[in-house]
């Protein structure tokens, strides 16, 4: 390795400054983006990197890591002792079995595929399971593997034209409901795997909603992945949207509330960039396609609708990190009750971001509770809950540490 060339966290033991720099580096951002989300001055953040300022307590130590999404403390710290995953869920008991289904081809036509009917039933049952188990990710995993190698037969046998591309759009159905299995998982090369195929399948099928779908989850996973790939997630959202455009004067609810779903993520990137101008405009762009929804109306893969837009609203409030707007819009958004579970867990998790940076730590562990009440195994693959949870067991207030090390047992970050 070249004598100037930048040292490795993960293989040199660095001291925790040094560890910070490489990591804000690698993330792309400058020490004036980090102490703005952390909520120190730049001067202070330098002082931290170049070691002239002992390390910070651990509640800097997890808003550090989770503003780089240092996905092992240990990489942060350079302690093995304080090795935990914070944005990578521990693996579930049917991940190896999905696993094995989506890298498995079966080149062999005597298979006989299902009914496209049958097919189409069973997919509309596992996500309305998915929306209304506590515990979804046990829910769909019984039913990915046998779904994923029949939507794959139901390609291969197709005779037509027309049956290939209404086989392709069930596929990339299948990979969408996969991928919401497999996120938050330790396992990001099968993520990448099914977001692609899924894209691919789309395109194939040349249905508007389901190529909206493929490039709104594919899009997810470019944005979650870091500063270096938002560029990627706004190409795929962009492009979409400008794929949707011409179609949305007659579109169907389902059409239109995609369309939505990719204003609104355009805003959630912009919010990661700290863009609040731009936040804001793709929110009330995305708002104002809900209000064309009926007042009744949910997605059934994204959940979009005119009650959903309160959450997103808290959402990109705790992204830009204002505490009290994410508070105020919390209030609001608790007037509409969002049906899918694991999405209302998730709005309550970022919620208790918004609680946390507003300074109200025993609010945002009550609200985390009402999260893992609304499903378990959202809180449980949630980084942002896990590092609020940890952040708090070491609270200098019996009664605050006391809930959160309860809370964390539930959650499995704590042995009983």
């Amino acid at each position: 390795m070249p004598s100037d060339a930048t040292p490795d966290p993960y293989a040199d033991p660095l001291r925790f400054g040094q560890r910070v720099q490489v990591l804000r580096e690698r993330r792309g951002m400058t020490q004036a983006q980090l102490a703005d989300l952390v909520g120190i001055s730049p001067h202070t953040l330098r002082k931290i990197e170049n070691g002239q300022q002992k390390a910070p307590g651990l509640s800097m130590v997890m808003r550090i890591a989770e503003a780089l999404r240092v996905r092992d403390l240990a990489d942060l710290t350079g302690l093995p002792e304080t090795h935990v995953d914070l944005f990578v869920g521990p693996g579930h008991p049917r991940l190896a079995e999905v696993k094995a289904a989506i890298d498995t081809f079966t080149l062999a036509s005597d298979v006989e595929p299902p009914p496209v009917a049958h097919l189409e039933a069973r997919l509309h049952a596992a996500w309305k399971a998915r929306h209304e188990s506590k515990n979804h990710r046990e829910a769909i995993g019984q039913l990915l593997p046998d779904l994923i190698r029949d939507a794959q037969a139901l390609v291969r046998h197709a005779d037509t034209a027309a049956d290939r591309r209404a086989a392709q759009a069930l596929l990339a159905q299948t990979y969408s409901l996969s991928q919401f299995f497999i996120a938050y998982q330790p396992d990001a090369a099968l993520l990448w795997r099914v977001a692609e195929r899924g894209m691919v399948a789309a395109q194939d099928s040349g249905d508007p909603h389901t190529i909206g779908v493929a490039a709104w989850l594919l899009a997810q996973a470019h944005r979650d992945s870091g500063a270096r790939h938002f560029d990627a997630a706004d190409a795929i959202n962009l492009e979409a949207v400008r794929f949707l455009e011409p179609l949305l004067p007659d579109a169907d609810d389902d059409l239109l509330a995609i369309a939505g779903a990719l204003q609104f993520e355009l805003g959630y990137t912009a919010a990661r960039r700290r863009d609040t101008g731009v936040a804001w405009g793709h929110w009330d762009k995305a708002n104002n396609m809900a209000a064309r929804l009926p007042a009744d109306y949910y997605h059934p893969i994204t959940s979009f609708s005119q009650a959903i837009m309160g959450a997103h609203a808290v959402t990109v409030a705790v992204e830009l990190h204002q505490g009290g707007e994410s508070v105020r819009q919390a209030a609001r958004a608790d007037e509409h009750v969002i049906k899918s579970r694991p999405r209302r867990a998730r709005h309550r998790i970022e919620e208790a971001r918004g609680f946390q940076l507003d300074g109200q730590p025993d609010t945002a562990l009550a609200t985390l509770d009402k999260a893992f009440e609304a499903a378990p195994e959202t809180i449980r693959y949630n980084g942002y809950a896990r590092a609020i949870i940890l952040e708090e067991v070491e609270s200098t207030q019996s009664q605050r540490r006391q809930r959160a090390s309860e809370l964390a047992v539930k959650v499995g970050l704590l042995a009983a």
